[in-house]
């Protein structure tokens, strides 16, 4: 017996339906969750599937777009879809409601607005008393996430079947940083990623930043000598006036 059933009008809400299923059925199994395109087997009597389906899921989940309640009927345009008693998505969350099933209205992005109950048939009013979930299309994976955890806690028969509670989920990794370290004994290695750079058994100066890097001893200015090392060939000095700097007074 499949557990969810999601309604839906194929006009305004298909992908989001076919978004459900995906992640609903990686959690709980396919044959978990009824779809239409994929849940009635070719040359079957898809009215039987339908109520059947519909009347026997504990959950329905009813998705709602911005022209799910004022869509026109397909064989009469001038009237709504909703006010055709024969209309599916109408006997879908009939069936359901009736049944006692927990029906979920799911509104799809951050412009539709609660039901009406008034602006409902009254075997549909019910609905506009349901809890509602809202689905942003941008964060719609994380968002039906929520839902099955929530549905998990209200459900029985779906925390039975829930994958992600199972000593066996692994879920999927996240990007991991890259090491290169090109086999380079002593000196410095690059850590590729955002990670930055490490230094590793260096030898003699290190510098990593601006300025002058000086390996020995250095100094500077008028009138100073400084000798290191084996000298061979003497030393020179020059005496007299230095030739004038720039910046200098004249």
């Amino acid at each position: 017996m499949h557990e969810i059933f999601i309604n839906y009008r194929t006009k305004g809400g298909k992908a989001v339906a076919h978004g459900c299923d995906d992640r609903l059925s990686a959690r709980f199994g396919p044959d978990s969750v009824f779809l239409a395109r994929k849940s009635i087997d070719p040359g079957n009597n898809y009215v039987e599937a339908l109520e059947q389906a519909a009347r026997r899921s504990r959950v329905l989940l009813a998705v709602i777009d911005e022209e799910w309640l004022d869509a026109p009927d397909r064989h009469q345009p001038a009237r709504k879809a909703l006010d055709n008693p024969h209309d599916w998505v109408r006997r879908e969350i009939e069936e359901a409601l009736s049944s006692g099933a927990l029906v979920v209205p799911l509104l799809i992005g951050r412009h539709v607005e609660q039901l009406d109950p008034h602006r409902l048939p009254a075997s549909l009013a019910e609905l506009a008393e349901c809890q509602y979930v809202r689905i942003d299309l941008h964060t719609m994976n994380s968002d039906l996430t929520e839902l099955g955890d929530r549905l998990v806690q209200q459900v029985p028969g779906l925390a039975a079947l829930d994958r992600r509670a199972r000593t066996d989920y692994v879920a999927e990794p996240g990007p991991q940083p890259t090491v290169r370290n090109d086999h380079q004994s002593g000196g410095i290695g690059q850590v590729g990623g955002s990670v930055g750079t490490f230094v590793n058994d260096a030898h003699g100066p290190l510098h990593t930043g601006r300025g002058n890097l000086y390996g020995g001893s250095h100094i500077s200015g008028d009138g100073s000598n400084h000798i290191a090392g084996d000298n061979r060939g003497g030393i020179r000095e020059r005496f007299g006036p230095r030739a004038p700097r720039e910046g200098d007074e004249q």
